[in-house]
């Protein structure tokens, strides 16, 4: 037995106290706050679960997102136990743990003697953060706001993206279904970006997750032919401005520890470097 602490899954009428508990942190929270702030606790809607573990004066203090990923949110050392048990107990569900890295790696210790083995660990991803646009670089001109009819264009940048990132192709499943809704819902509603040449896709990036607070730049991919060129630090710069202007005061992203030119690319344009994710992928 991990604990004697218990979660339970939250009830619509407590959205309330779920974004109160996301509002701790919104850049960290991004993500999952975005997705309740749009469809509010139904899991249905929601593509999950919000569980939630209340502190011994009965107040709503951690949650965790059990969906296709699987993410502690404010969680200490108590709400960690309670969510390992709850999700050990319901079985694996999800294709990656992710979070900040202690309550995400306390929250592997005690789920890997049932769902291990992991095919991979990545137990330092910076979180980089910036409110500002870069003194010095030039936001490429080029990238701008992709259009519906250029799907066909995109998709390929984006499967490569996946892949090369995540070690396992995003048709693999169900054919790709569910990732070209996700990008297909990107599009539609004006997140995604890229700078496109002769019909192919030089750069791109989207604004994945996105609240009235921070919003999260992810899939950034420049074409092999294409890099150490300086598109990343051009075309960064770029998103940055739309995600400035048009989506929240503060953008964020989280990059492997070992993608060095990444994380150098990211500091030319202004993000610096305040926490550190984890992921756990199977």
């Amino acid at each position: 037995m991990l604990t004697t602490t218990t979660s339970r899954v939250l009830e619509p009428d407590e959205l309330g106290a779920a974004l109160a508990v996301l509002d701790r942190d919104p850049v960290t929270n991004a993500f999952v706050a975005a997705r309740v702030e749009a469809v509010g606790l139904d899991p249905w809607r929601l593509g999950g679960e919000i569980w939630g573990w209340h502190d011994a004066d009965g107040r709503l203090d951690a949650l965790c997102y059990a969906g296709a990923n699987l993410v502690p949110i404010c969680a200490g050392p108590e709400a960690v136990r309670a969510f390992a048990d709850r999700a050990r107990r319901a079985g694996r569900r999800c294709s990656s743990i992710v979070g900040p890295a202690e309550s995400t790696g306390r929250l592997w210790s005690l789920l890997e003697p049932s769902w291990g083995p992991a095919r991979e660990v990545r137990a330092n991803q910076p979180l980089m953060v910036t409110s500002e646009m870069p003194a010095g670089i030039e936001p490429d001109p080029l990238v701008r706001r992709i259009r519906k009819d250029e799907m066909d264009v995109l998709m390929p940048a984006c499967v490569a993206m996946f892949t090369e990132e995540v070690g396992v192709s995003p048709l693999a499943a169900d054919g790709g279904l569910l990732y070209q809704a996700r990008v297909a819902e990107l599009v539609g509603s004006g997140r995604s970006f890229a700078r496109i040449e002769n019909g192919q896709v030089v750069f791109k990036a989207e604004i994945g997750a996105a609240t009235a607070k921070a919003c999260q730049i992810q899939g950034v991919w420049v074409a092999p032919e294409h890099r150490g060129r300086g598109f990343s630090e051009t075309g960064m710069a770029a998103v940055l401005r739309y995600a400035l202007d048009d989506v929240a005061p503060v953008a964020s992203l989280y990059v492997n520890d070992f993608n060095i030119p990444a994380r150098a690319a990211y500091r030319r344009v202004g993000f610096r470097e305040t926490g550190t994710f984890m992921s756990v992928l199977f």
